[in-house]
């Protein structure tokens, strides 16, 4: 393992900062996703119900 000395504790820190923030955007993103897909479809059968 490369040897960061005092830095160590920050540094692995901040990737365990980074990684979690990168996993939170992707989940919030995934969910949104999900979300408007499926407002996609309810709005797309309404439309065509009434056509």
């Amino acid at each position: 393992m490369l040897d960061l000395g005092k830095y160590a504790g920050p540094v692995i820190w901040s990737w365990v900062a980074t990684l979690g923030l990168m996993a939170a955007v992707i989940a919030l993103t995934w969910w949104q996703s999900k979300r408007a897909k499926a407002a996609l479809a309810a709005a797309e059968a309404r439309r065509t119900s009434t056509s």
